[in-house]
Parts: structure tokens; sequence; C-alpha cells
């Protein structure tokens, strides 16, 4: 074997080690894109995708070994053999240029190449760089092999239905395939799934994606939503249209294809949305609002369990409020505790022992405790409350004195709101108003208002007024049967409704009478009247104070009116009028029992019978102002009424309405069929039913006409002929 056929080989082998070098440390990615092709794309385009990356690799590896060219092969000569004599390039230079001792040298090395085995030339490999990019590749392999990749159902999600067919011409777009796939949010662990009518109910906040296809195919594809805002679809490369949005709210909507037929344009689709309820709270233990202090408690238990429809956030908070003081110089420390509850995710206990010794507990103090608990909701979870709680230390009770003083009575009320605590709670509902919707706005306003007539009752017990119906207020002071004296101190904080009291007559009277004495006109009356003034019942008041009182009544009055009525604002200044009297009752030290008749105004009697009205005041009520008819719901009524024979309806207007409708939405019990109506009627002016569906759904909404007197028929012929007849009788 010649000298020039060694050298040809050794350079072939060279260059094939260096290629195959290359190969070893780029296939493992090769085999990762395949892989993560075979996943998004399937198994064609994994194939595919290996093919061209191997013939690409392949490539740009042999044009990496082809520069290992003479040049290097006779460097690789130098390098590795000494008996070359660093004249390997004579090797492969032609002998036309070569001077004598030149071609002698080659000649020479010539020879040694063909008698003498020598050292490897192949480039060595590089063990190192293929360990790491086997490895990496490995690792990226597995990766996407054993990543959860979606499952046949999640294929089902992204399948198309057939839709409906609806008449078209030739040429215009049809929609032929149609699918809705809707993505739950997170936090609410459902599953995601598909809805072939592109309609449904679907919860808040979840993501929306249309797939439709259409036959041949539009220029441009929208979603069109009833309330005005326009989604474009894109297309995909597979023909299908596509687009997404976030539902946070109930829509109706309508598929608008360039050149599609009106009929198909005009279909409405529905998506109504299951809203996200608010935790649910309940107390266990304690069974009662208001709790008294045993003998040799140490702790008090509490017990709370807590649902939601999606779940519940893993802890709780529990206030924990200290009251100590009385009267209006009540101090407040404030704690609060992390609960973790037990459970499943959406129905969680909460339990917890309290050391009152810890937490300062002492005789006459009460201990206030409130639960929160918020639910998964994201981005915004949602808080619910349970009520306050309330452990009270009753003081030692005062003792009644003798002689003069046994006319003095010092009694403890029972626990009900302040009318402080009335006007902080109106005043922190009137900061949270924004917060708030309407109803639920009004609810809160009427559970103050409702404190509110529970104090004003407690109050008017010392005028002898009427109970309303409603169960006594209990006091501490069990054993008496008189009413409780006017400033005996407002309750401390928030406060629980005082258990019922014993049951007794409608007037509740506290003394049972005596048997009645036959004869006796006392005992008749006693049986058989009703004394409002008299001197054990209702007189307890000084003229002075009875009149401060009656004017704290009064305001009070007025405040519960516009607390009732949801207008916490308008209550504000009679709350604080009610509360400056209420001061002033209670600078008084003590309260005696009169026992005089009341005074009354002597009676004029030269009036008697005369019908002289001068300064008498009007009792009469107030006239209040009537709610004024809507007037584009007057109009649209009386457009919508049927036309009589052949007559053209009357023409509506629908932006006007269509105004309404948006300004006035929670009026309406469902939006979207009211739209759905609206928009069938303009769609087709001519259609009776459309009218009459709409008109159906108007009745509702249009305002109640104020009850009257009907006018009386004027008869037929028979009755006007009796009537005339009448008339010219008393003529005569």
């Amino acid at each position: 074997m010649t000298a020039a056929t060694i050298l040809a080989n050794a350079l072939g082998s060279a260059r094939r080690r260096r290629a195959s070098d290359l190969m070893l440390q780029w296939l493992p990615w090769a085999a990762a894109g395949a892989a993560l092709a075979w996943r998004l794309l399937g198994a064609l385009a994994a194939v595919s995708l290996a093919v061209v990356l191997c013939t690409a690799f392949a490539a740009f590896a042999w044009r990496r070994a082809r520069r290992l060219d003479q040049a290097w092969l006779a460097r690789r000569l130098n390098t590795t053999r000494d008996d070359m004599d660093d004249s390997a390039d004579l090797l492969f230079a032609a002998g036309e240029g070569l001077n004598g001792l030149q071609r002698l040298q080659q000649a020479r090395l010539r020879e040694r190449i063909e008698t003498a085995n020598g050292p490897e030339l192949r480039p060595v490999w590089s063990t190192h760089r293929i360990g790491l990019s086997g490895f990496a590749g490995a690792a990226a392999l597995a990766a996407i092999l054993l990543w959860p990749g979606r499952s046949r159902d999640e294929h089902d999600l992204e399948a198309l239905s057939p839709a409906p067919q609806l008449a078209a011409l030739p040429g215009q777009p049809r929609l032929i395939e149609q699918g809705l796939r809707i993505d739950p949010p997170a936090y609410t662990r459902l599953p995601p799934r598909s809805e072939p009518t592109l309609e449904g109910r679907v919860p808040e906040n979840a993501r929306l994606r249309w797939n439709l296809r259409f036959e041949p195919q539009p220029t441009a594809v929208e979603l069109v939503f009833h309330d005005g805002p326009r989604l474009p679809l894109a297309r995909q490369a597979d023909g299908r249209w596509s687009a997404e949005r976030v539902l946070a709210k109930p829509a109706l909507y309508r598929i608008v294809a360039a050149g599609a037929a009106q009929a198909q344009m005009r279909r409405l689709y529905r998506l109504d949305v299951s809203a996200d309820r608010a935790p649910q709270l309940r107390v266990l233990e304690p069974d009662r609002g208001l709790s008294l202090m045993s003998a040799g408690q140490r702790s008090w238990p509490l017990e709370f369990v807590a649902s939601d429809d999606y779940g519940l956030a893993a802890n709780a908070q529990l206030r924990i409020t200290l009251a100590q003081g009385s009267g209006e110089n009540i101090t407040f420390r404030e704690q609060r505790l992390s609960l973790r509850g037990t459970g499943t995710a959406t129905d969680k206990r909460y339990a917890q022992r309290l050391d009152l010794a810890s937490l300062g507990f002492a005789s006459g103090d009460d201990l206030i405790v409130q639960l929160s608990v918020e639910d998964n909701r994201s981005p915004k979870p949602q808080t619910a409350s349970s009520p306050s709680l309330i452990l009270r230390w009753p003081a030692d009770l005062g003792s009644e004195a003798t002689g003069l003083d046994g006319m003095v009575k010092t009694t403890l009320p029972a626990y009900f709101r302040s009318q402080r605590q009335i006007i902080i709670d109106a005043e922190a509902l009137i900061a949270q108003r924004r917060k708030l919707d309407e109803p639920r706005f009004v609810e809160r306003s009427d559970a103050i208002g409702v404190d509110q007539r529970l104090l004003r009752l407690r109050y008017g017990q010392f005028l002898g007024e009427e109970s309303e119906g409603a169960p006594q207020l209990p006091t501490n002071d069990r054993d008496e049967a008189e009413p409780h004296d006017a400033h005996a101190g407002e309750g401390k904080g928030q406060g629980e409704s005082a258990p019922e009291a014993d049951e007794h007559d409608e007037h509740a009277h506290a003394a049972k009478p005596a048997a009645p004495t036959f004869g006796e006109e006392g005992s008749v009356l006693e049986q058989f009247g009703h004394t409002h003034d008299h001197a054990e019942a209702a007189t307890l008041l000084d003229p002075d104070t009875r009149k401060l009182l009656k004017a704290a009544l009064d305001e009070m009055w007025q405040s519960e009116l516009h607390l009732r009525q949801g207008h916490p604002q308008q209550a504000l200044p009679y709350a604080y009028r009610a509360l400056g009297f209420i001061k002033k009752v209670q600078q008084a030290a003590r309260i005696y029992l009169a026992r005089v008749g009341p005074e009354l105004p002597p009676i004029d009697e030269s009036r008697r019978l005369s019908g002289e009205r001068k300064g008498l005041a009007r009792r009469g009520e107030l006239l209040v102002a009537a709610n004024a008819a809507d007037p584009v719901l007057e109009s649209l009524w009386r457009d919508l009424e049927p036309s009589a024979g052949t007559a053209q309806p009357a023409p509506i207007d629908y932006s006007g309405l269509q105004r309404w409708l948006r300004e006035h939405e929670s009026r309406v019990p469902d939006p979207l069929a009211f739209a759905a109506a609206f928009d069938a009627l303009r769609n087709e002016p001519e259609c009776r039913r459309c009218r009459a569906e709409l008109r159906r759904l108007l009745w509702p909404l249009l305002t109640r006409p104020p009850a009257s007197v009907p006018r009386r028929a004027q008869g037929d012929a028979v009755d006007r002929r009796y009537f005339e007849a009448l008339q010219q009788e008393t003529s005569r």
C-alpha cells in the first residue's frame, strides 16, 4: 500500500471520527424535540421532526468534519511522529516544485509511512461533552414523557360538534361545527367541560373558548354581546375560528360572520353565571349570645362550623374584645387568634377554649368574641362573620336602703345596645356603602333600626309607654315589679337582644291583681280597667327629667324611622340629639317615686260644642309624594298594545329602551330574557307573538296605580229613564 493511500485512509477515518463525535453530542436533543412534537402534535409530527433534525445535524457534522484537510493531517503527523522531522507537509507537495534535497526528504518520509506503524491520527472522543449532552437530553426526554398530558377527555374538550343547519344561499358561509370549552377558575377545583350548544350555565369568572368551523370560510368572524362588546375570532392553522373570554356576568351573544345569512347572525346564545356564594358560619357553642359567668368557671369553650360552595381558607380569625368599665367610661382591649379548622375543604369546624385568667377577665367585665372566615375565592376572598358572643361577669348588685331612701330605686339594666353604639354602627355602615349592594345595605340598616327600637322601648318603660306587643326587656332586678330607673347606664359595646321575659298580659303589668271582691268599685276597675297613670306604675320621674326623656324618645323615633327605611345618613342627626338628651338624664343621681296625680291643663268650658277649632293642632297624616310612573315604560306599554285590524303597529324607541335596560338592570328579574325579547322584536317588528312576550315581561315593571274608588256605571236605558224621572220629580 502506497503512502498516498495510507494518508488518504487516515484522513477519511479522522473525518468520520469528528462527524460521529458531533452527532453523539446532538442526537439526544433531536430525541427530546421529537418527543415534544409527539406529545403536542402526534406521532407523524414527531417522526417528521426527527428526520429533519437528524438530517440537519448530519449535514452540519459532515461540514464540520470537512475542515480536517491535508494541512491538518500534516500538523497531526508532525505532532504525533518524531520520524517526520517536522517535514510532513512534503508528503502532500508536488514533485515538480521541489529541489533535490526536498525530493530526497519526501522519499524518506513516504518510505517511513509505508514501513512503520505510526500512532493513532484520528481525533479523540469528546467524552465530557457527550456525557453532559446525553445527561441533559435524557432529563429533558424524561420530563417530556412523564409530564401529565391531556387525557382523552381533554382532547374531547377541543372536539367540535355538528352545528344546526340553517338555510343559506350558495357561497354564503355556514356554521358547520361548533364547540365551547369552559375552564372554571382554579380555586373551584371543577373540571373543564365542553358545551356543544355554545350556551349553558358556567361558574363565575370562568374562561370560555369558542371553536367554530365554517364552510366556506368567511373573511372575518366576531361575537357580538347584548350589552355592546365585540369579541373577534382568530383563524387557526386547521381552519377553525377561536377566541377566549372570562365571563363575570350573564350574557347574550350572537355569531356574526362576514357574508353569512341573516338567520344565522340573528340567532342568540345565552350564558348564565353561577355566582360564588359567601361562606356560611354557624355557632355551636355557646348556645346563646349573652352568657353569664358561673361560679368557678376558668375557661370559655367556643365552637363554630362553617361551609362554602367551593372551599374555605385554611385558617380563621377569632377577634377577642375585653370591655372594662361601666356607663360611657368603658375601655376596650382587642386581640386576634388564628384558628385552624378541621374537616373537609368545604365544611370545617373551629374550636377554641379561652383561658379567662390569661385574658385579664375580672368582675364587671364583658368578654366579646367574633369569628371571621374567608373562602378560597381568587383574587378577592369573601368573608363571613359570626354574631358577637358575650361572656359577662356580673358585678355585685346594690342593696336597697331603708327609711326615706326606701323610695329610691337602684337597679341594673338588661344588656342592650347603647345609643352611642347605634351611632357607631350607623357611621360604619355609611363608610361601607360603596362596598355593599342595595339589599344588603338596607338589611343592615334595618337591623340597626331594630336595635334603636329596642332601646327606645327600654327607655319608654319609664314613661309608662306600651311595649308594642313585643316581649318586655328584663332587668337584673328580678324581684321588683316596678319599672327601672332611666339613668341606670347604657350597655357596653356590641350586645345581643335580651332573653324573653316571663309571660304576662298585653299591657305588660308586672304585678298580678288580687282576686276581685263582689260589689267593690275598685275591684271591678282593677279587673276590667287599665290605669296607665297609676302612682306605682308610671309616675317615676320628676317633671324636668321626664321632659328630657320624652325628647330623647322623640329623637329615637325619628332615628328608627330613617334606619328602618334604609337611610342611616338621615338618622344620624336624630341619634346624636337622642344621645345628648340621654346624657342629661344620666346626670340625675336619684329618681323618686312621685305619689301625686297628673297635672292636666284646665278645660275651657266656653268652647264646648261651639265648633271652634282655633289653636288646635292638625293630627292628620302628612302627605307623602307618590312614586311617579316611569315614562319610558309607560310609553313602551302603550306602543306594544295590539293594534286593531290591519293597522300598522306603533314604532318602538329601541335605543331608549336599550339605554333604560342598561341603567335599570337590577329592576328586571331576568335581564337576559328581557333583552332576548327586545332583540326578537327589533329583528321582526311585525311579529305579534314577540310584542306579546315583551309586553308580558314588561307588566311587572310598571308602577302600580294607587287605590281609588271606581266610578259608578251609568246603567242601561231603563236606569237612565228612572234617574231622569227622579230628577223631574225633585224639580217640581
